[in-house]
Order: C-alpha cells, then structure tokens, then sequence
C-alpha cells in the first residue's frame, strides 16, 4: 500500500509539473505565441528574428524546474522558473540573438541561392550549418541553464564539440523538437497545453546526457 501511494504521488507530481511546465513556457514565449497566433510567418518572419531571443530566458526557466525535478529538488516549479529567469535572462538574450542572427544570414544566403547553379553545391552545406546552429543553440540553453555566469564563448565551443562528437544524441533531440514544432503547426492548443513538457522533457534529459562531460566533469 505504501508503495501504490508513493507512485500516486510520484505520478501526480509529474503531471503538476507538466502543466505548470507548459503555462510558464506559453508565458517565457509570450511573443511569439502572439505572433504565431496573429500573422502568417512566411510574411512576418522579421518579426519572429526580433522576438525570438526574448523568449529563450523563459527555455532556460523550464529547464531549470525540469532539472530541479530530475534532481527531486523541492524547491517549487514557480519559484524554480523566476529564479533561472532572472539569472539567465541576459546570457539567454544574448545566446538567443546570436543563433538567431546565424540562422537569418543562412536562411538569407539559401533563398539567394536558390535557383542558381551555386546553389547545388551551397544549399547541402547551409543546411547543415543551419543543422549545426540549431543544436549548438539548444544545447547553449541547457547549459545556461545550469551554468547562468559561464562565458558564452566557452558554452559555444563547448556545444558545438560535444554536440558533432555525440551527433547520434543530437539527432534524436532534433528529431523530438522537429516533431514538437510540426505538433505545434498543427495543434497549437493541444501542443502548448499538454504535449510541449512532455517532448521538451526528452529533449532536455537528452541534450543533458550529451553536455555531461562539460557539465560535470570527472
């Protein structure tokens, strides 16, 4: 019986943290719910490059309450999230603004070479420097996550090595979060309220495992 109650409660906290999980993305995201919600992306997509590093001081919250309750630390999932807000939010901007820029430059060059004969030869190698900032951005957040003060130089060197050296864990979070987004084009609703903790978890636990020789080191 003690043993039935005590995975009731394990199961409950879970969800508790799920869903308060999801509010405080939808909240840390604020901007581009908005502008998911009230324009087309293909017309408005300078809007989400502005927007976008603002939400990833939120990211680095979520990730925090999903580490604190990883960790079985009972510190609560809103005082968690305000905490890592607050230490991360100017690393986080700034971490946020550099892959963003990266990604426009590349989605720039890509549409300029489009349709020319370069573009055989230049459009494999921007998708896969796109591939690259990607995971080197998301890896950056779970870092920051757990390390608020470490120099962005050395997240980014680090990112970017553990994550093509352990390429086949890096697949896999991508894959999740290529599934979460394609999840969210079609069910925002149903996306941001029940399934984003949940996927984000996988990616968050993943990316983790892969940081773990720069994270705690032997």
């Amino acid at each position: 019986m003690r043993l039935r109650h005590d995975t009731i409660a394990a199961v409950f906290d879970a969800v508790h943290v799920a869903l308060l999980s999801n509010l405080l993305l939808v909240a840390g995201a604020l901007p581009l719910v908005l502008l998911a919600f009230t324009t087309d992306p293909a017309r408005a997509w300078p809007l989400y490059a502005l927007a976008a590093p603002l939400c990833a001081p939120g990211v680095c919250g979520v990730f925090a309450v999903m580490s604190g309750f990883s960790a079985g630390r009972g510190d609560g999932v809103l005082r968690t999230f305000a905490r890592a807000w607050r230490a991360t939010a100017r690393p986080a901007m700034l971490w946020g603004a550099a892959t963003t820029a990266a990604l426009v430059v590349l989605a720039v060059d890509a549409a300029a070479a489009w349709g020319h004969r370069v573009g055989a030869l230049a459009l494999p190698v921007l998708a896969m420097l796109a591939l690259l900032t990607v995971a080197t951005g998301l890896l950056g957040l779970v870092t920051i996550a757990e390390r608020p003060t470490a120099r962005l130089r050395d997240v980014a060197r680090a990112c970017l090595y553990l994550g093509v050296r352990r390429w086949y864990l890096t697949g896999v979070s991508l894959l999740v979060l290529a599934l979460l987004a394609q999840f969210m084009a079609a069910r925002p609703a149903l996306a941001l309220g029940l399934a984003a903790a949940p996927l984000l978890y996988v990616v968050w636990a993943n990316t983790r495992f892969t940081l773990r020789p720069a994270l705690d080191p032997a």
